[in-house]
């Protein structure tokens, strides 16, 4: 079987603890002869060495942007330079902070570490967080690989996450950039609090098919695992889908299992469920 997994929510709980009995699984998972592959809105950038350790086939990145197999790049589809500096243009002038996801760093706004903060311990919270230990984050701390002072115009960005003052800075960035992909993650509905924007027609589920088609793999030995809207492609696309007991509502309602929460041991339970380990 070909294994495809979600990271944050599915490996990793929402204070950014990885799971050991999720690692513990997908070493069992390969070593009875599967392939694993992380698929996940992180960039490589953003992977700290303790998710490379756990062992991968490969990773699809940026939500479907970007794709390899056993060190092989697949696909990588970036914003255009073009696109690129309109966003950063478009989100000066509204004083909205952001952060550009590329393979090789998370480049930053000039304010967006000292004005994340306060939306990122609303998120941690959000997701079941106290509110004594979201208070003690750290910015850096919470989202691995940010770079700051450096251009901002660029050609190899994957996607581009901002801060939302509002849910209509989400409205105004579908109307203002239609050529591009707008969405939102962090809350439901107009309790998101960022925004993301990318390359538009990408998803994990037509990243998963374009893996497949370069593997000679069939659908039906495919399992998708995940906790969040942006999966439910994913989903799709497998035959079999996993979501974490944790996980959102809309994923839940598209999944063929659900599992335990990802803090309590859901990843591995849910393998073992199915006799894979």
């Amino acid at each position: 079987m070909i294994i495809f997994t979600d990271v944050d929510g599915t490996l990793y709980d929402y204070e950014i603890r990885l799971s050991s009995s999720a690692v513990e699984a997908i070493r069992k998972l390969r070593n009875n002869g599967h392939k694993v592959y992380m698929v996940t809105g992180r960039s490589k950038a953003e992977n700290k060495q303790e998710v490379w350790d756990i062992g991968f086939d490969g990773m699809i990145g940026g939500n479907g942007s970007y794709v390899e197999s056993d060190g092989e790049v697949i696909l990588h589809q970036t914003m255009s330079l073009k696109q690129c500096r309109q966003f950063v243009d478009w989100c000066r002038s509204r004083n909205i902070d952001f952060y550009e996801e590329t393979n090789d760093g998370l480049f930053v706004s000039e304010n967006f570490i000292e004005n994340a903060r306060e939306t990122l311990v609303r998120y941690m919270i959000g997701k079941g967080t106290s509110v004594e230990e979201a208070a003690g984050i750290q910015v850096k701390k919470l989202i691995h690989g940010l770079v700051e002072g450096e251009e901002l115009y660029r050609d190899d960005v994957n996607k581009i996450s901002f801060i939302l003052r509002s849910y209509q800075d989400l409205l105004d960035a579908e109307k203002d950039f239609s050529d591009l992909c707008v969405g939102s993650w962090g809350g439901r509905g107009e309790l998101a609090l960022f925004g993301d924007i990318g390359v538009k027609g990408v998803d994990k589920g037509k990243a998963i098919e374009i893996l497949l088609k370069h593997l000679g793999v069939s659908r039906d030995e495919t399992i998708a695992i995940g906790d969040a809207k942006a999966d439910i492609p994913m989903f799709r696309s497998c035959h079999l889908s996993i979501c974490m007991g944790s996980g959102g509502q809309e994923a839940r309602e598209a999944a063929d299992y659900i599992t335990d929460d990802v803090d309590k041991d859901g990843f591995f339970k849910a393998f073992r469920h199915f006799g894979l380990i």
